[in-house]
Order: structure tokens, then C-alpha cells, then sequence
């Protein structure tokens, strides 16, 4: 949520911002509701002066025994009262509307975002590692999985649908080993642990900034008014709502958490595998830091840093973009994504995304700090993926794959497999030609 001040202050970055994201945001009608509000509640104000003076002078006259006066005044008080009894619902109605508006403000982007339509318009940073020439026709992940019994795709369909998927055996302690990796290293970074609700009050996903714009990403549970969250960052932020909060060290959070998305508008896109499902498990970087764009800056190069020190702990190649204007969502003020190369591909797919979202959240959520001059000011907010899986499987099957079939394990990884060095095939490996 934006400032009403600030968004009267700068109409034409307002009008940008909205054209820059694709946003839908109806500018002009907020300002009309914000004029009219302005003027009801100076109305009304002045009435409820009016009517508190009159009172006043009532009891005035009567202790004085001017009766007909005093009778007189409360005439006036009764008919001051109905004016403002016609006028309170309108006003009520103008601030509600202001306040649903309020929702639709995009965040404006930062000065060096690039401007763009769509992901196609991200700038590549820079690159970690080199995708490796493997020398032979590489399985995808799904036939990797297959191979070695520990994916099985056809039976989770079967359970759970469309996008659903089992791991099994040494396929689960991959899928745990690469979570546990991301919070020991998150830990001694100073990250405090948590495991946080994933059913959630809708009023969690506003102050947030995934309602409205998301709400048709996210699983409703019918009748209860409440929702499962696509990322444990709605329940990290929201558990500090409405409170002062000590920011001299950053707060810094990692949410362990299942989380679930019906990816609405995906119709037909990466159908095949683990890249896009419905419920999946991640570890979420948050933190909250004080109202400085200098410090929270500086909060977006840490957490995007623990993200590629996870990857390259992963042995994985990967490379880091700028996301364009369009390519973020309504609260985002800048971000980068870190995409990891997937052979299946034969390009890079996204593992990661990291956001600095300024005071947006904050604002909504009504977390604040003390500032040196003891006023009280908004935080900022910042998010960041540390490992999503399976979807970051995906790339740690593919890119460790052997002509044989066979699968390294990274070495950061095997003391959670216990002491596992490779995935090995039992019996014979069938090659994709055959």
C-alpha cells in the first residue's frame, strides 16, 4: 500500500508504474473518491465541532435558567445531528472505497528496474558456472526419476490430479537434503528458524500484497474463510502486524513451509515434470529492516547472496537477471531472479526470486520501527527464495547425470544422505534412443 499523499504528490510516476507493470489501477477514480472523502470528513468534522459547542452551550443555559434558549439550542444540537446522520454513511462509503483502490497502487519500480513488457524483457546480470557439454543425449529429470524409482509421477496424478507428483525413498531424502542444506546455511548467517502457518486468514494475504491481484493463485478452503498460503512469507511478515518492532539488526527470518499455488493461467505450460505444480515445500528468506533504502538495499545483495552460495554449494550453473517492470507484481519495488540451467531445457528456468518491497507491506501490515529522531516510521520488507523443491531437483538431476544413468550427489549434500556419493542404476541403464 502506497501513501495517498504520496500517490496525489506524483501522478504521472503513479500513471508510469501502472503502464510500466500492466497494472490495472484506476488512478483517476481513487483521486475522485479521495477528493470526496477530503471534503465529507471536513464536513463532518466541522458538524461534530458544531454539535459538541451546542451541547455545551445547552447546559450552559439551562444551569443559567434560560429555559426557551436552552430548549432553542437543543433544536439546533437535533438538527446538527441529522446532517451528520446523513452525512456519516457517505463518508463510510468513501473511505471504503478509497481504501479498496489503495489495494490496486503498484509499487513504483526502482530507477535502475528495466523497463520492460514481459520476462522475455529481463536483463542478464551475470553468470556462476557452466552448463556442462555432456557429451551424450541427457534423460530429463522425469526419466531420471523413473529410472531410479524415486518419482512417480502417474500415481500422484492418480491421488492429488493434474500437477501432482510422489517422491519416493532416496527421491525424498534429496528433496529434505536440499532443504536442510538451505537452513543450516541460513542459520549461520543469522537467520532465526521457523515453521510458520500455511492456512491462513485472508487478511494475512492483504497486508502482504498477494490479495487482491492473486487471489486467483491461491486455494480458498471452503466455508472456514480461510486460505493456504503460496509462501511462507504471508505468515513470516504478518506475525509482526501491528507492532513496533527493534530493526537496529535486521530482522532476519527463514520460513520452512509447504506451499500451494493452483497456477491459474498456466493452461498447458510445463506440463510435463516437476517444474510447475500445485503444493511443493520451500525454504523463504524475509527481512525486516529499518525504513532506509540504503540499508534495505544492501538487505536484497545478502539475501540474493545466501541464494547463490546454496547453488553453488548444489554444483549447479546459473545465471542472475534484473527483472523487468512487467515481469513483477503489484508490491515489488526491484527485483532479480536467479535462473539455473535445466538441460531438459536446453535453457535456464527460474529457482529463485528476490524483492526488496520497500515499505509497501509494512504500510499494509502497520510494522514500524523508531527512527534516531524517536518518531515512528514503516519498515521495509525484503523476500527471497533459499530452495524451492522439486522444482530445484529438476536442475540437480539433470546436470549431475552420468552417461550410465547414474547421479552424483554434491558433496554439501551427502552428509544428509548419509554419506550417499551417486545414485546408482540397478541393472542395466536404458538409453534414451532405445
Amino acid at each position: 500500500m502506497l501513501d495517498m499523499n504520496f500517490i496525489r504528490g506524483n501522478e504521472e510516476l503513479m500513471r508510469n508504474t501502472a503502464k510500466w507493470k500492466n497494472a490495472d489501477f484506476p488512478l483517476d477514480e481513487l483521486l475522485e473518491w479521495d477528493d470526496k472523502r477530503r471534503e465529507l470528513r471536513q464536513e463532518t468534522e466541522g458538524l461534530r465541532a458544531e454539535r459538541n459547542a451546542l451541547t455545551k452551550e445547552v447546559e450552559r443555559l439551562l444551569r443559567a435558567g434560560e429555559k426557551d434558549a436552552g430548549e432553542e439550542a437543543k433544536a439546533r444540537v437535533r438538527e446538527t445531528g441529522r446532517r451528520l446522520d446523513a452525512l456519516e454513511p457517505a463518508l463510510a462509503e468513501a473511505e471504503r472505497r478509497c481504501a479498496e483502490l489503495l489495494l490496486l497502487a503498484p509499487n513504483p519500480v526502482s530507477a535502475d528496474t528495466p523497463i520492460g513488457a514481459s520476462d522475455r524483457d529481463n536483463v542478464e546480470l551475470r553468470r556462476c558456472g557452466t552448463p556442462a557439454a555432456l557429451g551424450f543425449a541427457p534423460r530429463d529429470h522425469v526419466a531420471l526419476g523413473e529410472l531410479h524409482g524415486i518419482l512417480d509421477i502417474p500415481r500422484g496424478v492418480k491421488a492429488g490430479g493434474p500437477r501432482s507428483y510422489v517422491l519416493k525413498g532416496t527421491g525424498l531424502r534429496l528433496h529434505l537434503a536440499v532443504q536442510q542444506l538451505a537452513l543450516d546455511v541460513l542459520e549461520s548467517r543469522g537467520f532465526t528458524l521457523m515453521d510458520v502457518p500455511v492456512i491462513v486468514k485472508p487478511e494475512a494475504l492483504e497486508r502482504t500484497g498477494f490479495f487482491p491481484a492473486g487471489k486467483d493463485q491461491t486455494y480458498e478452503l471452503a466455508g472456514e474463510n480461510r486460505w493456504l498460503a503460496g509462501t511462507s512469507e504471508v505468515s513470516l511478515v504478518s506475525l509482526y502486524s501491528d507492532e513496533v518492532v527493534e530493526v537496529d539488526e535486521p530482522l532476519r527470518l527463514a520460513g520452512m513451509s509447504a506451499c500451494f499455488r493452483s497456477e491459474v493461467g498456466s493452461a498447458g505450460r510445463d506440463v510435463r515434470g516437476l517444474y510447475r505444480v500445485h503444493q511443493f515445500s520451500k525454504i523463504e528468506q524475509v527481512v525486516i529492516c529499518c525504513g532506509d533504502a540504503a540499508v534495505s538495499e544492501r538487505m536484497l545483495q545478502e539475501i540474493l547472496g545466501n541464494a547463490e552460495h546454496i547453488l553453488q554449494l548444489l554444483e549447479l550453473p546459473y545465471r542472475v537477471v534484473a527483472v523487468c517492470s512487467g515481469d513483477m507484481s503489484l508490491k515489488t519495488h526491484k527485483q532479480y531472479d536467479i535462473e539455473t540451467w535445466m538441460p531438459s531445457r536446453g535453457a535456464y528456468g527460474e529457482t529463485h526470486s528476490a524483492s526488496n518491497l520497500l515499505d509497501y507491506q509494512a504500510r499494509r501490515s502497520h510494522i514500524r520501527h523508531r527512527g534516531e529522531d524517536g518518531r515512528l516510521q514503516y519498515c521495509h520488507t525484503l523476500n527471497n527464495t533459499a530452495v524451492a523443491t522439486p522444482r530445484i531437483l529438476i536442475p540437480l538431476l539433470e546436470n549431475h547425470q552420468r552417461e550410465d544413468g547414474s547421479v552424483y550427489i554434491p558433496q554439501a549434500l551427502r552428509k544428509y544422505m548419509n554419506g550417499l556419493e551417486s545414485l546408482e542404476v540397478c541393472g542395466p541403464a536404458v538409453s534414451v534412443e532405445e
